[in-house]
């Protein structure tokens, strides 16, 4: 240790650019020597990598191959800056071609698996290790494309990785490498929530398997999320009245159950009733059900008089002047099919009475001529 000192203060005291690189080699020696008569070969090796790559960056040769060996014999021990230098000087290698891609990816692989094992065993090393494998992560960056890391990763998960915090850090590079369609994110997610439910894997997965086209699995999962927001009361409002908003809108525009997804958009509405929306969409459901609810032409047109009802309230609700502006536009739109006064005699009613609109509807409404 003295003799690695004192070719250091002799180093940095040296002004000759000459003088100075016999010092850096001697220094190198120092460390070769202490490997000779102390052993510990890895450490030291990761500490004669950290010097050469403090005092000469640029040799991404000699750095590469320093660090690699320590790693090599060191494993899960390797401290996290050796970690990070070797992955550095890979990555300018492979921009300099003259390292392959697929090897860097079997670096990172291993980088990580070092850095995660450590941040496991010992959660005050976070911050140590965490630093490195933001560093690490930043490099990847340009070669992080969704089929390296699923080359990376779909192994050891397939050979049964169960370790919460390491699938969680799996699919957040996942995530910000834009592979949240991968197949191996959604199976992650899934693990995940087996072995630690909890409300937002249970939106993320309701949110993947609509996606997917899986509407009866999306709406379990988003149910799920909502009991769960539920739980937590007013702090997650917000989340709740999306999460219902999402319900509604896969229950009538791909699962075509327009009753379910009036129920959605009532709990909606009843979670945040400044919104209007889930009003508008109920209004618009029912001028979609027109042919479908009554036997003439009359009880048919009744249904206009349901919407606009539902128009109304939301534009009397809606906070937003968008939404409050589009209700409005809404209902003087479809007033222009309610009966007219002639029509309402005919078929033996008055202007004001209830009526009753059939069909999944099934809502009391007020008879009215345009």
């Amino acid at each position: 240790v003295h003799g690695i000192n004192i070719v250091r203060f002799q180093y940095d005291n040296e002004s000759d650019p000459a003088k100075k690189q016999d010092w850096l080699d001697l220094l190198m020696k120092v460390y070769d020597q202490r490997i000779e008569h102390f052993d510990n070969e890895g450490y030291v090796l990761g500490r004669k990598a950290t010097t050469l790559y403090q005092l000469q960056p640029d040799s991404v040769e000699a750095l590469f191959e320093i660090t690699s060996r320590s790693i090599e014999l060191a494993g899960n021990s390797s401290e996290a800056p050796v970690l990070q230098i070797n992955f550095l000087a890979a990555a300018r290698l492979v921009h300099a071609g003259a390292l392959d891609t697929e090897t860097l990816l079997e670096i990172f692989g291993r980088s990580l698996e070092i850095i995660d094992h450590n941040l496991a065993l010992d959660p005050e090393d976070k911050g140590y290790y965490q630093n490195s494998r933001n560093s690490i992560l930043t490099l990847f960056k340009p070669f992080g494309t969704c089929e390296n890391l699923v080359g990376i990763y779909e192994k050891p998960f397939n050979e049964g990785l169960d370790d919460a915090d390491q699938l969680k850090r799996i699919a957040q590079l996942l995530d910000q490498s834009g592979c949240l369609d991968s197949e191996l994110y959604f199976r992650i997610t899934e693990r995940l929530y087996q072995i630690q439910p909890d409300v937002a894997l249970a939106a993320m997965l309701g949110r993947l398997e609509n996606a997917r086209g899986n509407n009866d699995a999306a709406i379990r999962y988003l149910q799920e999320a909502a009991n769960l927001y539920n739980d937590n009361g007013a702090a997650d409002a917000d989340n709740l009245f999306r999460t219902y908003w999402l319900m509604a809108d896969i229950s009538y525009r791909q699962m075509h159950r327009p009753s379910k997804a009036r129920d959605y958009a009532l709990k909606a509405h009843e979670v945040k009733p400044t919104d209007g929306r889930p009003l508008v969409l109920i209004g618009e459901m029912y001028v979609a059900s027109v042919n479908e609810c009554g036997t003439d032409e009359f009880a048919k047109k009744a249904v206009f008089w349901a919407a606009c009802d539902k128009f109304i309230q939301a534009a009397n609700a809606a906070q937003d002047p968008e939404v409050r502006d589009k209700a409005r536009q809404l209902a003087d739109a479809y007033r222009a099919y309610f009966p007219n006064n002639e029509e309402i005699f005919f078929y033996g009613y008055n202007v004001g009475e209830s009526f009753r609109v059939e069909c999944w509807i099934s809502e009391n409404t007020s008879i009215r001529a345009r």
